[in-house]
């Protein structure tokens, strides 16, 4: 019996070999397909992209016909005439030698881009001589088409892929497009579709001869779907056009649902400019700006202290530890001494308790109520823990999870941050105390803030912000749908926006106010430095305001932070009635506001540390290109002067007790 067991074992696997062998060659045709078969051409057919809506139903983006000279090096006649060839396509024979030299590089019998983007005339041109040129042929793709000129930052663009990426993921061949940045990146897999693929049948002369297998396994291409964003497109534009001549970040967002309802960075860029043949060029230039950086998405990734804004999180806590109540009374002498040598200013005099504390931004009375939360526990680490998880719970010092692909955590300390910064220990309260008012180590994002004001407008819970309203056929995450609470007491919250409501009626905002809109607000300022030729230099404080309307079950909250723009009241805050009174009736009464704004420039505050206008580096192109001539910032028509700067230049905001 042994005997036989090897030999059988043999024989019985030999078999199942020579089974499979027949199966996969001879039945299986398929098998065929995922070889690379010289006899069997792949042709793509490629989808149309999901169109973008906004949460009304406008239509922000769709799709126009681009073309794509493909090439196979091996089926290129060694009798080309290359010159009329490049003068056919407007390249020079240089061009021609390397584009050849890397579609070799990746496979001489495979197809790989070697012209991309070519417009609808440009097509026609070279279509009616194409069959001169073997080895040459068109390959059709969806180009974004953008039907407004704003929120590029919130779009992002579409670019071809890269030789790694192929490597990574087996969908994307060359020459394939895929998103990047804003929601092209973040809904990629929805907005692209799939592709369908078509089998050629080859004779033994490289000619085609028809469907392999009459088509049995051809695929149809399934166009991506449609979505919508929570962005209100009108809210938007307005918002850019607030922010001509500035630089900095809004974010609106609708508490109850955490849906982003504006998300503005300044300076921004019209999306039509990184679509067609000069995308490279524009976006090399866009990208080269290190000063003005445009971008860069100041409402997501921009880091600054959030200054006055911060004391409504002080207060809250003071009052959840239990270490003040509405009644708690501090005296204000335009500020207070905390230890020897040592004196915060405040531009405020008298008593003040939370309500006037608020409306008045306090600095005694927020650093005092700070102060005594630090010092309810028995040593300073334990305490600032505690004070930071309840910060935390308004989801800062964290990233927020939100659907875009780029962000910041910003900065909330913790006493591992004191034990690294003085390791022989020796900090305690006074030490911390500029934490009260928003300097010190905390660091927000503006769309930090907005969710903090959200969150304040619901009386102690937040959703997490995102951008995607609406997927056809499909649902949004859960995560977007799921309460977050804060470790703060309801009951806390009332009393603070009592505060909030008067800053508008009594306090720094009394000038901003919207006639019947109950407008809850703080101003801020924080100071600016930066570092010119290896010296501190002082430069204009930041703006900033944060706010949420009406009053009785919020609509909108939001947060403006402008660069340099003096103190909160100055240019965020005209912004912030504006926007809202923008999206709550859809017209504007305070025109003496608007016209304020628009007029105002800080471009000479900008200059000071010099910088590239893309605008004036852009070129506009004829009429028929799939590339749209449009001015970058300002839009206004006119080209800012260039300034070139002469020195590297490091921009740092630094701590300061100076508040409005």
């Amino acid at each position: 019996m042994r005997k036989i067991l090897l030999p059988s074992l043999i024989i019985i696997a030999a078999s199942l070999l020579v089974m499979r062998v027949f199966y996969l060659q001879i039945i299986d045709d398929s098998f065929k397909l995922k070889s690379d078969n010289n006899a069997i051409k792949k042709q793509y057919d490629y989808p149309e992209r999901g169109y973008i809506y906004d949460r009304n139903g406008k239509l922000l983006v769709a799709n126009q016909a681009s073309y794509d000279i493909m090439v196979i090096p091996r089926e290129i006649k060694e009798n080309l005439n290359i010159d009329e060839f490049c003068a056919l396509l407007n390249i020079t024979r240089e061009d021609y030698e390397k584009r050849i030299a890397k579609a070799k590089v990746y496979s001489p019998r495979l197809p790989s881009v070697f012209l991309s983007q070519l417009n609808k005339s440009e097509f026609a041109a070279f279509q009616e001589k194409i069959r001169k040129y073997e080895g040459f042929y068109f390959q059709k793709r969806s180009l974004r088409d953008y039907e407004v000129d704003y929120g590029a930052n919130i779009f992002g663009s579409i670019l071809q892929v890269n030789e790694k990426l192929i490597a990574k993921n087996p969908y994307y061949n060359s020459g394939d497009l895929i998103g990047r940045q804003g929601v092209e990146e973040s809904y990629e897999e929805v907005l692209r579709g799939i592709k369908g693929v078509k089998y050629i049948q080859k004779d033994k002369y490289n000619r085609e001869i028809g469907s392999y297998k009459e088509g049995k396994y051809d695929t149809i291409a399934v166009a991506g779907e449609d979505i919508n964003l929570t962005i209100d497109a009108e809210l938007q534009k307005y918002g850019e056009e607030l922010m001509i001549n500035k630089r900095g970040g809004i974010v609106a967002i609708e508490p109850k649902t955490g849906e982003i309802l504006a998300l503005v960075t300044a300076p921004s860029y019209d999306p039509g400019i990184l679509v067609g043949r000069q995308r490279s060029k524009n976006y090399t230039i866009l990208y080269h700006d290190s000063i003005a950086k445009p971008l860069y998405d100041r409402g997501l990734l921009a880091e600054y202290p959030p200054g006055s804004p911060f004391k409504i999180l002080t207060g809250l806590v003071a009052l959840q530890e239990g270490v003040i109540n509405e009644q708690t009374t501090f005296m204000c002498h335009h500020g207070f001494s905390y230890g020897r040598g040592r004196f915060m200013k405040c531009h405020g005099f008298g008593p003040h308790q939370l309500h006037n504390g608020i409306y008045n931004s306090c600095n005694t009375y927020f650093a005092q109520s700070y102060m005594l939360t630090i010092n309810k526990y028995k040593n300073p680490a334990e305490a600032v823990d505690v004070w930071s998880n309840h910060v935390k719970s308004f989801g800062l010092g964290q990233f927020m999870g939100y659907d875009l692909p780029t962000g910041k955590k910003g900065n909330i300390p913790t006493s591992k941050t004191y034990k690294k910064i003085y390791p022989n220990g020796g900090w305690r309260s006074t030490t911390i105390v500029s934490n009260a008012i928003g300097q010190g180590e905390v660091l927000m994002t503006p769309i930090q803030l907005a969710n903090m004001m959200a969150t304040v407008a619901n009386q102690g819970y937040y959703y997490t912000p995102h951008i995607i309203k609406k997927i056809e056929g499909k649902k949004i995450d859960a995560k977007f749908t799921t309460k977050h609470e804060t470790t703060i007491d309801k009951k806390y919250f009332p009393p603070v926006i009592s505060g909030l409501f008067d800053v508008y009626n009594k306090g720094t905002a009394y000038a901003l106010r919207v006639e019947g809109i109950d407008i809850c607000g703080k101003t801020g300022t924080a100071e600016n430095y930066a570092k010119i030729d290896g010296v501190r230099t002082k430069l204009k404080d930041h703006s900033i305001f944060v706010a949420f309307a009406p009053k009785d079950n919020p609509k909108i909250a939001i947060a403006i932070m402008i660069e340099n723009g003096g103190f909160g009241a100055t240019v965020a805050g005209p912004i912030a009635s504006l926007m809202v009174e923008k999206y709550l009736r859809r017209k504007i009464s305070r025109t003496d506001l608007e016209i304020r704004v628009l007029n105002k420039s800080l471009v000479s505050e900008y200059a000071k540390v010099g910088g590239i206008n893309p605008a004036s580096l852009i070129e506009s192109t004829p009429k028929d290109s799939v590339l749209k001539a449009k001015i970058i910032v300002p839009k206004t028509g006119a080209a800012a002067k260039t300034v070139t700067p002469k020195t590297e230049i490091k921009r740092t905001t630094v701590d300061t007790t100076k508040e409005n």
